[in-house]
């Protein structure tokens, strides 16, 4: 039989020509003291509008157009354990639209949550705990991503946005009930249209998670005097752009997402393209962001076993620990560390300790 391909018996990659550009200008633009509170906040405020700048954030405020939230309700369903469930849509800018669930506790909230969606759970779907099909059911199972749901039962306002590209907000190629794609997300078309543009699906994400205070902020029942930004994996990511830039985040948990972005985003670099921003790389590493939050509580879960860490493990996540511990040291602050075992998944069963630390 004919063959139908050549053997190659070895590949001239660019991986390390990607690596040595990325070492000859790594943290160019991090904060390297002196460490004091006037140096830090001198730096934060520089390099707040850099990051803000390479997200595209400008390009993004700038055609959002008409910024009603032209609020629509959906259903309301009370659930088993007294928690109602509210489905609304809320328009992030003019003619794109962000489906939400709001978890009410059945107690006097104790304050808010954003909860963020991660990847592979069908976006808010699986973090409000619906569990009432079975691939979602199985998601929740395995990375523990129903902690909105769980964030509710602990007497927490839990509000769980679609990301762009999620759940109800799939681009057309991931539009359908399959289970692949009811799962996962677009992200790929977004980015690729978002980078045409001149900004990123980071930038994007970043906004909708503005608007999204901004909606919080303007309704009367919902408690914005203790804001917290929540989530897992590509979740995390969220909570952590989003806190850097947005001061009203009073509080931030990221789980599954802090690492350096050599050993995780650079050599694992199947990741989603929603983790790829133009020049951050370069500019930044992940605890110089995490460094915008100071002096706000943060706390950071990195489970042990988590194969997105890379290669060196829990070596990769305290490398950005000690530039961000440095950085709180200067504020009298310390930044909380859970280290649970484990693989890539959320443990909600340290969640009440953690918010009762920050």
């Amino acid at each position: 039989m004919e063959k139908r391909t050549t053997h190659i018996g070895k590949y001239y990659t660019s991986l390390e020509s990607m690596k040595r550009r990325m070492e000859n200008s790594y943290r160019s633009e991090g904060f390297f003291g002196p460490y004091s509170i006037a140096s830090h906040e001198k730096w934060r405020e520089k390099a707040s509008s850099l990051l803000s700048s390479l997200l595209g954030l400008d390009k993004i405020r700038s055609g959002a157009g008409d910024l009603s939230f032209n609020e629509r309700k959906g259903e309301t369903v009370m659930l088993a354990d007294g928690i109602r469930r509210e489905h609304i849509y809320i328009d992030v800018e003019e003619g794109v639209t962000m489906p939400l669930y709001i978890l009410h506790p059945i107690v006097e909230p104790k304050g808010t949550i954003i909860c963020y969606a991660g990847h592979n759970g069908a976006g808010k779907e699986s973090v409000a705990g619906d569990d009432s099909s079975s691939a979602v059911r199985e998601k929740i199972e395995k990375y523990g991503y129903d902690y909105g749901l769980f964030s509710a039962r602990l007497g927490y306002t839990a509000v769980c946005p679609d990301p762009r590209g999620f759940g109800e907000r799939r681009e057309k190629a991931m539009e359908g009930d399959e289970e692949e794609k009811f799962l996962r997300s677009s992200c790929k078309e977004l980015a690729n249209m978002a980078i045409g543009l001149g900004f990123s699906l980071m930038g994007l994400l970043v906004w909708d998670s503005m608007r999204l205070v901004d909606y919080i902020k303007s309704r009367e029942d919902l408690s914005s005097s203790s804001l917290i930004a929540l989530g897992f994996s590509g979740g995390g990511m969220q909570a952590l752009y989003s806190s850097a830039l947005d001061k009203r985040i009073d509080k931030t948990i990221i789980s599954g997402y802090f690492y350096g972005f050599e050993d995780s985003l650079l050599e694992l670099n199947s990741n989603c393209q929603c983790n790829y921003v133009p020049g951050v790389f370069s500019a930044f590493d992940m605890g110089d962001i995490a460094s915008l939050i100071a002096p706000r509580p943060l706390a950071v879960q990195a489970a042990k076993g988590d194969h997105l860490e890379g290669k060196r493990g829990m070596e990769n996540v305290m490398e950005q620990m000690e530039i961000v511990d440095r950085v709180y040291a200067i504020y009298g602050k310390k930044v909380y560390l859970d280290t649970p075992e484990g693989d890539h998944a959320f443990h909600k069963e340290n969640l009440k300790e953690i918010l009762s630390c920050l």
